[in-house]
C-alpha cells in the first residue's frame, strides 16, 4: 500500500509540510513554476535550501509583496523567536489572534471564509478535488478560531496579509498530497512545544487555544523546547489528511523530504516525509452512505460519476425497500478517511438524501501493479495482483475493447489472442 509517513517529532507547519512533501517529488522546479503562475495575488514563493543540525532540507518560502510573514513566541526567560509561519483569524472589530511583525507597512483589510472561497473556487485554477480539501482545511481552522473567540464562523475575518501566506501554504500542500495520491498518511504523535505565545488580547499558553481545539482526538506532547511548534495551519493540515497516528507501519521507503522551520534549535527544526510501500494488507477506510427514493436512474448514474471523479475508492448501489412500502436505492461509497467530508459534500451536492451515514472500517486487499505490454496487437496494460497466497491478473479493459473492435471479435477473443 502506498503510505506517506509524517514525522511530527518538531511540530508542524504548513510552509514545513509542504516543503517536506515537495521533496519526494522529482520535478520540484517545475511544480513551483506551475504553482507561481495560478494567480495569487502578489504571492512568490519559493524554495530554499535550509540546514539543520547537518540535515539538508528544503524551506518554502512565501512573499506577500515582497515581504515575507513573521511571528513571534513570547518566552520571558529565553526570547526565542518563532520558527514556524502562521497566521490565526481575527473579527474585523476586535483583533483576535497573533500580533505579527511584518516589518513593512500594509492596509489593514481582511478576508471572511467565504471570500477564502472565492479566491480559491473563482481565481485559482485547481481540480475541484484539491479546492475541496483546501476548503475543507480552513474549514478547521474558522471552526477553532469560531469556538475559541465566541463568535459565529461567519463573523470570522484572517488578516489579508496571513490570508495569503496561508492560503499558499495549504493549496501547496493539497496540490502536493494530490499529485502524491497516497492511500494512507501516517503521523507520529505531534510535538506541540511549550511555553507561551504572545497575541493581541496578551499571553497565552502553547499549544495556541486555536491549535489546541483543533488537535483534539489526536495524540500531542509537550517537552523542554520552548516555542509554539504546531500551529493552526499545521494542525488542520495534519487533521485533514491523516489516516490514523502512531508509530511508523513497516514499510520500503522509497523517499524522504525534510521541510524547515527557520528557527534553529537544539533538536532539527524540521518534518520529515517518508513516502514508500507498507507491508499491511489490512486498509482503514471510511464508508459513506445514503438512501434515496425519488431519484431517476440518470440521476444516481450521473451522481455515481461525481463521487468516482471526486476520489471514491467505489462506489455503487444496492436496490432496498423503504417507508411506505416505496422502493428505494442505498447509495455506498468506500474513500480514505481524508476525503470523507469532501465526498459527504459530493453525496449532499448530487442527491436528494438530507443525511449521510459514515462508518469506519477496514479491508483486506491485494498488492496491485499495473505491466505495460508491448504486444502484435499493440500496446496493452495488464493489471496484476497478488497476496494472501493468490495471483491474479487482468487486461486493461479499455486495451481489450480497442483489439476487439479494431478486429470484429469478442472481449474473451481478443484475450485469447494475446494470451497466444
Amino acid at each position: 500500500m502506498k503510505t506517506l509517513y509524517l514525522d511530527c517529532g518538531m511540530g508542524a507547519a504548513g510552509d514545513m509540510l509542504a516543503g517536506a512533501l515537495l521533496e519526494l517529488i522529482p520535478d520540484r522546479d517545475e511544480f513551483l513554476e506551475r504553482f507561481n503562475a495560478l494567480g495569487l495575488p502578489e504571492v512568490r514563493v519559493r524554495a530554499e535550501r535550509s540546514v539543520k543540525c547537518g540535515i539538508t532540507g528544503t524551506h518554502l518560502s512565501v512573499a506577500v509583496g515582497g515581504r515575507e510573514e513573521e511571528s513571534l513566541d513570547w518566552d520571558h526567560a529565553h526570547g526565542h523567536e518563532h520558527g514556524h509561519s502562521h497566521e490565526h483569524a481575527h473579527s474585523h472589530e476586535h483583533e483576535h489572534g497573533h500580533e505579527h511583525a511584518h516589518g513593512h507597512e500594509h492596509a489593514h483589510s481582511h478576508s471572511s471564509l467565504s471570500g477564502i472561497e472565492h479566491i480559491v473556487r473563482d481565481h485559482l485554477s485547481l481540480p475541484t478535488a484539491v479546492q475541496d480539501h483546501v476548503m475543507a482545511v480552513y474549514g478547521l481552522i474558522a471552526q477553532a478560531e469560531s469556538r475559541v473567540h465566541g463568535v459565529p464562523v461567519s463573523d470570522i475575518h484572517f488578516h489579508e496579509v496571513g490570508t495569503l501566506d496561508a492560503v499558499a501554504d495549504i493549496t501547496l500542500v493539497c496540490l502536493l498530497m494530490d499529485r502524491l495520491a497516497p492511500e494512507q498518511v501516517v503521523a507520529s504523535p505531534i510535538h506541540v512545544g511549550s511555553g507561551q505565545v504572545r497575541c493581541a488580547h496578551g499571553i497565552l499558553p502553547v499549544p495556541a487555544p486555536a491549535a489546541a481545539h483543533i488537535l483534539r482526538d489526536v495524540p500531542i506532547y509537550s517537552g523542554e523546547i520552548r516555542g509554539e511548534l504546531c500551529t493552526p495551519t499545521g494542525a488542520a493540515l495534519l487533521k485533514h489528511f491523516v489516516t490514523r497516528f502512531g508509530p511508523m507501519p513497516v514499510m520500503r521507503v522509497r523517499a524522504a523530504g525534510y521541510g524547515m522551520g527557520k528557527k534553529d534549535f537544539p533538536a532539527a527544526n524540521c518534518l520529515r516525509a517518508l513516502l514508500g510501500e507498507s507491508e499491511e494488507a489490512l486498509q482503514p477506510v471510511t464508508e459513506l452512505s445514503c438512501n434515496v427514493d425519488d431519484m431517476t436512474g440518470e440521476e444516481i448514474g450521473f451522481a455515481l460519476e461525481r463521487l468516482l471523479e471526486g476520489g471514491a475508492l467505489d462506489a455503487f448501489t444496492i436496490p432496498i425497500g423503504m417507508k411506505k412500502s416505496r422502493p428505494g436505492t442505498l447509495i455506498r461509497v468506500l474513500c480514505r478517511e481524508a476525503d470523507r467530508e469532501a465526498l459527504a459534500a459530493l453525496m449532499f451536492r448530487h442527491t436528494t438524501t438530507l443525511g449521510v451515514r459514515e462508518v469506519r472500517v477496514r479491508r483486506h486487499v491485494l498488492e496491485r501493479s499495473v505491466t505495460a505490454l508491448d504486444t502484435p496487437c499493440g500496446p496493452v496494460r495488464r493489471k496484476d495482483a497478488q497476496g494472501f497466497g493468490v495471483s491474479r491478473r487482468k487486461y486493461e479493459y479499455e486495451d481489450l475493447a480497442a483489439i476487439a473492435r479494431a478486429r470484429g471479435i469478442s472481449l474473451r477473443e481478443a484475450a485469447a489472442l494475446l494470451e497466444q
